[in-house]
């Protein structure tokens, strides 16, 4: 509580010395009151990859590239560079140049001076990427695809200090506002990475000067900035009164209601909104009735509550009458439970362990999942590249399916015999216990008893160890549970996103399985090593099929989403990348 005392006081005379606004827009008495369903890990995008971290930070730092709003599919534009790049003939050499006059939020690390972003802020901020000492769960994002990048990061792992004063040939800032990138080899996907928060401009002398706590203390130069953080409660964000702005002008793409949203809101300067006010609510019955109270202005429709609210893919008339608008999408994502291969019950290689996993994951009811938690609001997730991303093959279908009786048949042919309990002990005869790391709320309870229900049958004992979102991906990300589930959103409309978490090398930093497979790194570096086409997407299958052979994953669903939004909400249309929509939009007071 002093914390956050001390950090709203220090807001407060931060504003008082504001240089005179560029372009005040916002008014403070637009005010957007969300919910978030579980919590943020601090707003270092360098040091997490919590998507509800990404989605408060990339309202306050920015990327050189971001997306068209209304755009679709998704579709890149400069942000704080002044254009898109030049880029040489060969594919490898991007120049980006930057617009002038972008700052930073003052701060005391600046010491009283006004702080222009600069080309080598971007410098500064890709070379933490791969500092070791930041365990980055992105490094994979510019890791083998900047010429010397890799070579500075070795040298650190020996001498156990990076040297961020070091010229790296593939990075560098020729002048003020100038940025040079030397890629290892052409690669179709990287300008998705720069537009990833994880790339986004921080100034050394903040992280300097905060250390680990710049996690908490994020100064950006984004539409919004930090007024009040209760961790794991609450987040209020301000409009930057010294953010640039912008001027309210994407064209429709034909969707429907794209057409309302731009006579609403063309022509307008932004943001509108002065105060996004952000509660952490982690069961579903609860953001609905507040949802239903009018105190949140839009909001995820949770499953629990789309058989009284939907009539197939309409609002029912009770709710159509209250002016709500419904967005409906299928995230580009997908659920999965994670098995630790360093594990000593579930992980290895050998024979009877993978036998073990492929048996587990027979054992859990896919359909159940989307009929008694999703509401049928889910579709089955067939391969590790979801719907909606370059690289998903719509006619994949999985090797992996709902099959008891055969998990247990390959259960009993491996040796794991049965006691009097009916419960299974382990080859060797040690008691055989599965632990599934899981979350308080309902949704999270439902899928418990999903997972009993199935390994009951297949005479697997199971515990299940509760803790916050929060400590689970940080416990998961150091590879300590044996089991965990999660979702992984798109960070880029691309499927080396999601099949980089399985990559070896990424064991530790976002592979939170610590799966090493010689044969699916193989496939990924070829893979890597081709442009987006028919060559690489074939081998996206084999590594799909290589993931099913070893059971890395249990593949559940893809979410299919309904937002509902109040009336009074103009400009809301739900981006499959972007998070951070909040300076998109205007509310009516």
């Amino acid at each position: 509580m002093m914390k956050t005392i001390k950090h709203s006081l220090a807001i407060v005379l931060v504003l008082l010395f504001l240089p005179p606004p560029v372009f005040a827009a916002a008014d403070p008495g637009k005010v957007i009151h969300t919910v978030f369903e579980a919590s943020d890990d601090g707003f270092d995008m360098v040091r997490t990859q919590n998507y509800y971290s990404g989605w408060v930070a990339d309202a306050i730092f920015e990327t050189l590239l971001t997306y068209d709003y209304l755009a679709r599919p998704a579709k890149l534009v400069p942000n704080t560079a002044e254009s898109m790049p030049q880029i040489s003939e060969d594919g490898k050499t991007l120049t980006f140049t930057l617009r002038k006059n972008i700052f930073f939020t003052p701060d005391p690390a600046f010491k009283g001076k006004r702080r222009e972003l600069t080309a080598a802020d971007y410098v500064y901020s890709i070379k933490r990427l791969v500092d070791p000492a930041n365990r980055s769960p992105s490094a994979n994002f510019v890791t083998g695809k900047i010429a010397g990048l890799d070579e500075l990061a070795e040298k650190a792992k020996k001498s156990g200090r990076f040297d961020y004063d070091a010229p790296v040939t593939g990075l560098y800032a020729p002048d003020r506002y100038t940025l040079k990138i030397h890629l290892s080899r052409p690669d179709s996907n990287f300008l998705f990475a720069l537009a990833y928060g994880g790339l986004a401009a921080v100034a050394r002398e903040v992280i300097e000067h905060y250390g680990t706590e710049s996690r908490i203390h994020p100064v950006g130069t984004g539409p919004y900035m930090l007024a009040q953080y209760v961790p794991r409660s609450r987040v209020v964000l301000v409009a930057n009164p010294d953010y640039r702005g912008f001027t309210w002008n994407f064209e429709s793409s034909g969707d429907p209601g794209d057409d309302e949203i731009v006579r609403d809101m063309k022509g307008k300067e932004m943001p509108q909104v002065g105060r996004v006010e952000i509660a952490i609510v982690e069961e579903e019955q609860s953001r609905w009735l507040t949802f239903q109270e009018g105190k949140i202005a839009f909001d995820k429709l949770p499953q629990l509550a789309a058989p009284l609210v939907l009539d197939g893919d309409k609002l029912k008339p009770e709710y159509a009458a209250q002016k709500l608008r419904l967005y409906r999408m299928i995230e580009p994502e997908a659920t999965f439970t994670t098995f630790n291969f360093r594990d000593p019950v579930v992980g290895g290689f050998s024979r009877e362990k993978i036998a073990l996993r492929r048996a587990i994951a027979m054992a859990y009811s896919v359909e159940d999942e989307i009929t008694l938690l999703r509401n049928g609001q889910a579709i089955k997730a067939e391969m590790i590249v979801p719907v909606g991303v370059v690289g998903h093959d719509p006619s994949y279908r999985s090797s992996i399916g709902y099959e008891p009786e055969l998990a247990s048949r390959l259960l009993d042919h491996f040796g794991y015999k049965r006691q009097a309990d009916g419960y299974r002990t382990m080859p060797d005869g040690s008691p055989l216990l599965l632990k599934i790391r899981t979350e308080a709320s309902a949704s999270s309870k439902i899928v418990s008893e999903i997972w009993k229900r199935g390994l009951d049958r297949i005479g697997v004992r199971v515990q299940f160890d509760v803790s916050n979102f929060a400590d689970n991906v940080k416990d998961a990300t150091e590879c300590r549970l044996m089991m965990w589930g999660s979702a992984w959103h798109a960070d880029y409309p691309e499927g080396e996103n999601f099949l980089q978490l399985l990559y070896g090398p990424n064991a530790g930093q976002g592979n939170h399985g610590c799966y090493q497979s010689a044969a699916y790194d193989a496939l990924y570096k070829k893979a890597m090593a081709l442009p987006s086409g028919p060559e690489r997407h074939a081998l996206y299958v084999a590594m799909n099929r290589q993931m099913e052979a070893d059971t890395a994953w249990s593949l559940h669903v893809s979410r299919v989403r309904n937002w509902l939004v109040r009336p009074w909400v103009k400009g809301f249309k739900k981006h499959p990348i972007l998070q951070s929509d909040w300076q998109y939009l205007d509310v009516e007071k």
